[in-house]
C-alpha cells in the first residue's frame, strides 16, 4: 500500500468495498473481483482487497480494530501486537508519562495503544506510507486528537519538552532480518541515547539481545504473550532497582531480579517446573526456583524440580510418574502398555526433534501423556507425566 492507493480507500466508496470484503474467502476472488469491477474503478477494487487481506492477517495481532485499520504489508509483520503495546502503554502511564514522542511509528500499533491510555503522541516515521496508515487509524479509532504525525527522519526530530521517546528501530531490511544491532535503522546507539533524552526512554530490541549488550543504566525487559517471547526493551529513567524484568501476559505478571547466583542442580522429585520462556531469557530462572523451592535438573537447562507443588504464573508445573534413561524403545512399550495416543512431547538440550519422536513412538490408544526429555549430567532423561493443577486452581485446600 502506498499513499495514493489509501486515500481513495477512505472515500465512502472505498469505505463501502472495505466492508464487503471483511469476510471475503480466497476461493471467491477471482468472482467477486470481477463483479466488483462492474460498479467500480479497478485500482480501487484491487487496493480494497489488498487492503482487506492485509486486515484479515492482522487480526491476529489487533483483533477487531484490524477490520477498522489500515496497514502495510511491513506493518503487518513488523507491527507489535495489541496485547504487548497495552501494556507498554499502562507502563508509561503508571510512570507519569503524558506526552511522548514514537519514533519509527510504522502503521502505529504502539501509538493507538499510547493514545488510548490518554497520552499525546508525536508519531514520525520516515515511510509515508506508514504515516498514512498510522494517521487513518488513529482517526478510524476516535484518537485522532491525540496524535501528531510527522513524516521524517527521526534523527531530526527535537523531543524536548516530552516526558518519553519510544524508538522501534527497523531490524529488517529488503534481504531480511538483520542481527547486527548497529545496522538497525536507526542504529542501536543511537536509540540508546534518544532514550536518555527523556526522564523515561524506552526501545524495542531483539529478544535475544545478549546481556552485555544491555546498557548499565537500563532496565531490561522481555515479554512473552500466550508463552511465545514477542520482544524486549530497554527501559531508561524507570528507578528500577533491579536490572531484569519478564512480562507474561495476558495474565500481566512481571518478575523482576537479575541478581541471584544460578540455583544447584539435583535429582529430579515429584514436579517439574517448566519456566516461561520471557523468564529464561531474562535470566530469571534462580528467581523462580526460589518461590517454588526448586533446583534445577542440569546446570545448563532451564527446567526446575521439586518436591511440592508450588503455584506460580511464570513457569508451567507438571507432575511426573515416570523419571528414565531416555530409550525410544521403552517409552513406546510403556504407551503401548498404557494406551496413549496423544503425546505432547517437549524438550531441551536433545537432537531429536518432537515431530521425529512421535513418527518413532506411533502412539495410539485413548489417553494423553506429556514427556519431557532432556540432557543431565548423568545422561539423558525422559519424564512422563501430566500438567499440575495446585489445590488453588483446583479450587480444593488451601
Amino acid at each position: 500500500m502506498d499513499t495514493e492507493n489509501l486515500q481513495p480507500l477512505l472515500t465512502p466508496r472505498g469505505q463501502a468495498l472495505l466492508a464487503e470484503l471483511r469476510e471475503f474467502a480466497p476461493e471467491e476472488e477471482l468472482a467477486l473481483a470481477t463483479r466488483l469491477r462492474r460498479e467500480h474503478p479497478a485500482e480501487l477494487v484491487s487496493a480494497a482487497f489488498g487492503q482487506a487481506r492485509l486486515r484479515q492477517r492482522a487480526r491476529a495481532k489487533f483483533g477487531a480494530d484490524a477490520d477498522l485499520m489500515y496497514f502495510t504489508p511491513n506493518g503487518v509483520e513488523q507491527s507489535t501486537r495489541r496485547s504487548v503495546a497495552e501494556w507498554r502503554a499502562h507502563r508509561f502511564a503508571g510512570l507519569g508519562v503524558r506526552r511522548l514522542a514514537d519514533l519509527c511509528c510504522g502503521i502505529g500499533g504502539d501509538v493507538l495503544a499510547l493514545a488510548r491510555a490518554g497520552i499525546e503522541v508525536l508519531a514520525v516515521d520516515k515511510d509515508p506510507a506508514a504515516c498514512a496508515a498510522t494517521a487513518a487509524n488513529a482517526a478510524a479509532l476516535g484518537l485522532a486528537e491525540l496524535v501528531e504525525v510527522v513524516c521524517a527522519d527521526v534523527a531530526e526530530v527535537d523531543v524536548t519538552g516530552y516526558d518519553a521517546v519510544f524508538t522501534d528501530p527497523a531490524r529488517r531490511t529488503s534481504r531480511g532480518r538483520v542481527f547486527d544491532p548497529e545496522a538497525y535503522a536507526p542504529p542501536l546507539s543511537w536509540a540508546i541515547e534518544a532514550g536518555r533524552r527523556t526522564p523515561i526512554g524506552a526501545l524495542k530490541v531483539a529478544p535475544g539481545i545478549p546481556h552485555e549488550a544491555v546498557p548499565a543504566d537500563a532496565e531490561a525487559e522481555w515479554v512473552s504473550d500466550h508463552g511465545d517471547v514477542k520482544e524486549a526493551v530497554l527501559w531508561f529513567g524507570t528507578g528500577a532497582d533491579r536490572p531484569h524484568r519478564a512480562t507474561l501476559l495476558p495474565q500481566a505478571a512481571s518478575l523482576t531480579g537479575g541478581d541471584l547466583p544460578d540455583p544447584p542442580a539435583g535429582p529430579v522429585g515429584q514436579y517439574l517446573y517448566e519456566p516461561d520462556g520471557a523468564v529464561i531469557r531474562a535470566h530469571l530462572v534462580a528467581e523462580v526456583a526460589e518461590q517454588v523451592g526448586g533446583r534445577l535438573i542440569d546446570p545448563k537447562i532451564a527446567y526446575l524440580t521439586s518436591d511440592r507443588l508450588v503455584a506460580t504464573p511464570y513457569a508451567h508445573a507438571f507432575e511426573l510418574t515416570d523419571v528414565l534413561p531416555y530409550n525410544v524403545k521403552k517409552l513406546k512399550a510403556l504407551l503401548r502398555e498404557r494406551g496413549v495416543g496423544t503425546v505432547v512431547i517437549k524438550k531441551r538440550g536433545m537432537a531429536i526433534t518432537p515431530e521425529e519422536l512421535r513418527r518413532q513412538l506411533k502412539p495410539s490408544g485413548p489417553n494423553t501423556v506429556t514427556v519431557i526429555l532432556s540432557r543431565t549430567d548423568n545422561g539423558p532423561l525422559m519424564m512422563l507425566g501430566q500438567p499440575a493443577r495446585t489445590p488453588q486452581e483446583a479450587g480444593g485446600w488451601m
